[in-house]
């Protein structure tokens, strides 16, 4: 999907690791929510809540998901899942765009 629709913004950002990673969350009609940001080369770890699919729009970079013993490279166009409940970690080769959809 290129653009979402009748949605809501919320105008203050998400921002970790010194500002290396920011984020927009967007909210749909039907509860549904997404972010939408910008990860910095380096490395990073994070939590997850609820179910977490990331489609990467453009960008590299490397992911060690939770049971996995291997690094998994992505890049645009591709995407992966992550539990509810877990942590993940990244390696960002170079600055990376991203979509996060939640609970999915």
């Amino acid at each position: 999907m290129e653009n979402f629709e009748n949605i809501t913004i919320i105008k203050k950002a998400n921002i970790y690791f010194n500002g290396n990673v920011t984020s927009r969350t967007i909210l749909f009609a039907n509860g549904e929510k997404k972010t939408l940001g910008i990860m910095m080369s380096g490395e990073y770890e994070f939590g997850t809540g609820d179910k977490e699919l990331m489609e990467i729009m453009a960008g590299n970079l490397d992911v060690l998901l939770p049971g996995n013993n291997e690094w998994i490279n992505f890049t645009a166009g591709q995407s992966f899942e992550v539990p509810a409940n877990s942590s993940f970690k990244l390696v960002v080769k170079e600055v990376t765009d991203y979509c996060c959809s939640y609970g999915e």
